[in-house]
């Protein structure tokens, strides 16, 4: 019989990490976690100059203080504004305006897009048309929309509709036109037919070029809607910093501001974040 004390070592408990390599996943995680912090402060540094010139230019005198507030008590009049409920109503009222638009551009602009890109004898009847209005500013046009539509919802969201349809229009046409030719010539040469081609090509090549025009797009929506709602709106942030501006109530004025600029950063990485993930064949060849 084979004494149990006899047994093998490596049977009498669980198996241990060596120490060298313990001794090496700590710095490594060490330097993970310094080279996101310094991303971090890389992408921040330029905020916290600005907030910090904000801050201290009116408390010195370089600007006077009654038409720019420190940053401090402008984020005051901001937190009241949330606490009491009227910024998240004119957040919501622009939000459902704004996104009304954009969604309808999209829907609309994208599918004429790749229309007109793919078939030649449709951009060449277009053209001219296309050449006209994406040369007509959209502010230009809102006393028209006012008259026909009214001062209701239906004139602002037909407003940012408009603004936002161009940018998406064109980037999907040039995205489809910008397609290298070998790929087109190589995937029929593979026996595919128009709609295969149209699909496994041709659309894919393009998402990039027409999620720009969709952040321009976004970007548009809000920037456009703002100009609206200071006509004849009774909510909105376009409201908002007009009806403070006609009150002197400047720092809710700013607190508006800020509140466009948060928004239109979130809208802009939401559609990066999408973009990413309909593109994820792309090679990110700025990496590394």
């Amino acid at each position: 019989m084979v004494d149990i004390a006899e047994r093998p070592a490596r049977l009498a408990g669980p198996p241990t990490v060596p120490r060298a390599a313990a001794d090496h996943a700590a710095p490594g995680r060490v330097s993970r976690l310094l080279g996101v912090g310094a991303r971090v402060l890389h992408r921040t540094v330029a905020i916290a100059a600005l907030a910090a010139i904000w801050e201290g230019a009116p408390r010195l005198g370089l600007v006077d203080r009654v038409f720019l507030p420190p940053l401090s008590e402008v984020l005051v009049a901001w937190w009241e504004l949330l606490r009491s409920g009227q910024l998240a109503e004119h957040v919501g009222a622009s939000l459902t305006r704004s996104l009304a638009g954009l969604g309808l551009a999209v829907l609309t602009a994208i599918p004429l897009g790749l229309l007109i890109g793919w078939y030649r004898p449709l951009a060449e009847l277009l053209s001219p048309l296309l050449e006209v209005f994406r040369n007509t500013a959209a502010l230009a046009l809102l006393p028209v929309f006012v008259l026909i539509l009214g001062l209701g919802e239906t004139s602002k969201i037909a407003l940012v509709l408009y603004a936002c349809s161009w940018p998406i229009l064109l980037n999907t046409i040039a995205g489809v036109k910008g397609v290298d030719p070998l790929l087109i010539r190589s995937a029929r040469s593979m026996g595919l037919n128009h709609l295969r081609l149209f699909q496994k090509v041709i659309l894919p090549a393009a998402v990039p070029t027409i999620f720009t025009g969709v952040r321009l797009a976004g970007a548009y929506s809000i920037l456009v809607l703002v100009a609206a709602e200071m006509v004849g709106a009774k909510a909105g942030l376009g409201y908002l910093i007009n009806y403070a501006q006609y009150n002197f109530a400047i720092a809710d004025m700013y607190s508006g501001i800020i509140t466009i600029s948060a928004i239109g950063l979130v809208v802009n990485q939401l559609l990066v974040a999408l973009e990413r993930r309909f593109s994820t064949w792309r090679v990110d060849v700025s990496a590394g």
